[in-house]
């Protein structure tokens, strides 16, 4: 059975920081790309970042781009996202995603709340 666990999401102020983390289980963790998306009320989900599956090379949205760090961990079947110097409008639920390229599966979490409010 497929899993994806995110946590680490909550209230946080203006400038502040939180690690969310996503365990994954039921998959063959390193051959699937892993990403974080997230989504706004009244918005679209979006890409926040991305990391392949073997090389660890991440990529981020012009957004977050130097406040957020996409790690992964092929042993413990984990990827995470630690996010700095947080804004208002980063406030959204916070998706993990697995893709696998050569068949085009996704798999998703629940999602995590995060709401960055003074």
């Amino acid at each position: 059975q497929v899993q994806l666990v995110e946590s680490g999401g909550g209230l946080v102020q203006p400038g502040g920081s939180l690690r969310l983390s996503c365990a994954a289980s039921g998959f063959t963790f390193f051959w699937y790309d892993m990403k974080w998306y997230r989504q706004a009320p009244g918005k679209e989900r979006e890409l926040v970042a991305a990391i392949t599956k073997t090389e660890g090379t991440a990529t981020y949205a012009d957004s977050v781009k130097d406040r957020f760090t996409i790690s992964r961990d092929n042993v413990k079947n984990a990827v995470y996202l630690q996010m700095n110097s947080l804004k208002p409008e980063d406030t959204a639920v916070y998706y993990c995603n697995a893709h696998r390229q050569s068949s085009g599966l996704d798999y998703w979490g629940q999602g995590t709340q995060v709401t960055v409010s003074s």
